[in-house]
């Protein structure tokens, strides 16, 4: 739901500056904020990214990392609203406080220079996924893979790691990264044959390919990056760093009272 990178980046959740509101467009999910008023209102910005955050077919946002921000949230007296947009969009309302946080997002040098980072709360891991016929391509690293001219899809704004972003600022593979704005295009350049591989996270391409029947056609390669942290980050035009630790001090109470366990067990495989 990623450091100094001109396409890189995650689809994730924002959340609007704690301010006194009336209406809460989270649905009743959250009943711990139905027992009282709450004392302000976060908006989450959401982007389609199976199983971590997405909308539901009744038009309300679940996911892992919502269930973990509403409950971290709860703890704040925060309740929930919703905007949906792409990671592209709601980074840019994140820096100018349109969005106050986001989910499911790495921490880089560029991104510390506009918003506040939370206390980890899960890992990522992506990998490379190919063509059906092509999962015995011979490669043990993306580099390899790029040497032989191979195209790579990946998805805009995305930080897919050092060694990725140092690989895409080298002239030799810089035409060889193909930027869409979500990964489902990817996949459908894939099957197109536009490109050879494409770069997404385990768990979302799992979701998304048994979703759409795509499974038969496309394969995770051995390829996989180094898993990373994943971190909400809030902008610095709208919260406070007083707000950040009271959201820390939310995800630590729920580790400790064993919701957190809960939630992560809920969407294992």
């Amino acid at each position: 739901m990623n450091k100094t990178m001109l396409m890189m980046g995650s689809i994730f959740l924002g959340v609007v500056a704690c301010k006194p509101a009336m209406q809460v467009d989270i649905e009743d999910q959250n009943d711990a904020i139905t027992s009282k008023e709450p004392s302000c209102v976060m908006t989450i910005g959401i982007d389609a990214w199976e199983p971590y955050q997405y909308m539901s077919v009744n038009n309300k946002a679940i996911g892992l990392d919502v269930e973990i921000a509403t409950a971290a949230l709860n703890t704040m007296g925060c309740s929930l609203l919703v905007e949906q947009g792409s990671w592209t969009e709601l980074l840019l309302k994140l820096k100018a406080g349109e969005v106050d946080a986001v989910l499911g997002a790495s921490k880089t040098d560029e991104r510390q220079r506009f918003a506040y980072f939370s206390d980890a709360y899960r890992k990522e891991r992506f990998q490379l996924y190919v063509r059906k016929e092509n999962i015995n391509y011979p490669y043990k690293t993306i580099d390899a893979f790029l040497d032989d001219g191979h195209k790579l899809g990946i998805v805009n704004q995305y930080y897919y790691g050092d060694d990725i972003d140092e690989l895409y600022g080298q002239s030799k593979y810089r035409t060889l990264f193909v930027g869409a704005i979500i990964s489902e295009l990817n996949m459908a350049r894939l099957l197109d044959e536009e490109i050879d591989g494409l770069l997404e996270d385990s768990f979302v391409a799992a979701s998304i390919l048994r979703r759409k029947g795509l499974d038969k056609y496309i394969k995770p390669h051995s390829i996989s990056l180094d898993s990373s942290d994943v971190f909400v980050m809030f902008s610095q035009e709208s919260v406070t760093e007083e707000q950040v630790t009271e959201f820390n001090w939310g995800l630590t109470q729920l580790k400790e009272s064993g919701e957190y366990n809960k939630i992560i067990n809920k969407y294992s495989p």
